[in-house]
């Protein structure tokens, strides 16, 4: 690990006048990339000690502040209770321990865990830009169906993201300047010609608070998630779904998908083949074949392809309450 000084700030306008420096708070993906030198900042600035805990999760509305623990927002019953798929993917993410110390805003800026990333021994356009992709033609098994291409194929890590992008939920950033809400599912880039840009964060802006609108759709809500063993590992495949129904009819659908894009992927071909059908099997069939389109499987990820299908499947039947 490279040398760095320490600064700790105990009020956001502090905070937001440090205006060089790496903001860091529960530090669980920073440490580790700052111990294999993929990451390596002069000057770090804790900002964990700021007052941005509380978490509201009423019937009507979802607001949790940044640096609220993710073990206390997914032992939070009004989240569970008003926004299930929120618990859900906060307990299916990391071990107990990290989401002990982890936070929202820290979850939601974690960097991909794409191998070639991580090592600095390996061509990475993210880490390094213009050294190249070495998943694109290497091994990919874990990488991007949706928004990759030559320069970067890697997956987003977070499951959070995932279902909170199901929710249409919005980030607010703040900064000297003032504040601004963007939505979730534009604050994420995709990698284009220029992969080490990842989001619309601006210099001096911070993420301060997650928020989302409630109802019978984010009521009823789930997350599924497929990986290679049962706990502390990123998803190969996972699907966040919130349903809302009426009369046996699919009145209004989000979905969104885990570890097959460069971002959390909406899956609004799905959406629409759903919305104004019955809840019934042969419907979430249909719908799931949808969610294929635009997909780009790679030389070792095909497998994935299937298994997103099957997983917005059975995400659709279980809340549907259909077999």
């Amino acid at each position: 690990m490279k040398l760095f000084t320490y600064d700790a700030v105990s009020s956001l306008p502090a905070a937001l006048a440090a205006r060089r420096g790496t903001f860091f708070a529960g530090g669980t993906t920073l440490v580790d990339l700052m111990k294999l030198e993929v990451l390596t900042p002069e000057r770090l600035v804790d900002i964990g000690s700021l007052p941005l805990t509380k978490i509201e999760a009423t019937p009507a509305r979802l607001r949790i502040e940044a640096l609220a623990r993710m073990a206390d927002v997914a032992a939070s019953h009004d989240v569970l209770r008003n926004y299930p798929v929120v618990a859900q993917a906060l307990l299916r993410s990391a071990s107990p321990q990290i989401r002990n110390m982890a936070t929202i805003g820290g979850n939601l800026m974690q960097r991909t865990r794409c191998s070639y990333f991580r090592s600095v021994a390996e061509p990475c356009n993210k880490r390094v830009p213009g050294s190249g992709c070495g998943a694109f033609e290497g091994d990919n098994r874990s990488h991007a169906l949706f928004g990759g291409g030559p320069a970067c194929v890697a997956t987003h890590a977070s499951d959070l993201a995932v279902a909170l992008v199901a929710l249409d939920a919005t980030l607010t950033l703040t900064s000297a300047k003032g504040s601004r809400d963007v939505p979730l599912a534009e604050f994420y880039l995709l990698p284009g010609s220029s992969p080490s840009t990842e989001n619309v964060l601006a210099p001096g802006e911070l993420i301060t608070a997650v928020n989302a609108t409630g109802g019978p759709r984010a009521a009823r809500s789930l997350y599924v998630k497929v990986r290679d063993r049962a706990s502390f590992e990123f998803a190969l495949v996972s699907v966040a779904a919130a349903l809302a129904l009426e009369g046996g009819m699919v009145k209004d659908v989000r979905l969104a998908a885990g570890g097959v894009g460069t971002k959390p992927w909406r899956l609004a071909a799905a959406e629409s083949a759903l919305r104004g059908q019955p809840a019934t099997l042969a419907a979430f069939e249909g719908a799931a074949k949808r969610s294929l389109e635009g997909a780009m499987p790679l030389s070792g990820n095909g497998f994935k392809t299937s298994l997103l299908e099957r997983t917005v499947v059975k995400t659709l039947a279980r809340l549907g309450g259909v077999s």
